[in-house]
């Protein structure tokens, strides 16, 4: 059973990307502003396998599903 817990680098790691603060800042930057009608999971920026990861965690409201919405709401603005 996995009981540690979960940040944006853990989030990120999950995702296979880059995990550092400077890459998670990158990264928003990079693909930000996500447009208001494109759910996170939906944007074109995701392969496969992490559009499913983010749309699954949401929908089961997982233990990411709170870092999931944290990187949503950094990607609005």
């Amino acid at each position: 059973m996995d009981t540690s817990k979960h940040n944006l680098s853990t989030l990120f790691d999950q995702l296979g990307l880059a995990s550092g603060a400077s890459d998670i800042e990158d990264f928003v930057t990079r693909h930000s502003p996500l447009p208001r009608e494109v759910a996170i999971q939906d944007a074109p920026l995701w392969s496969e396998s992490q559009s499913h990861f983010l749309e699954e965690g949401l929908e089961d409201d997982s233990d990411w599903a709170e870092l999931i919405d944290e990187l949503d709401a950094l990607m609005r603005h």
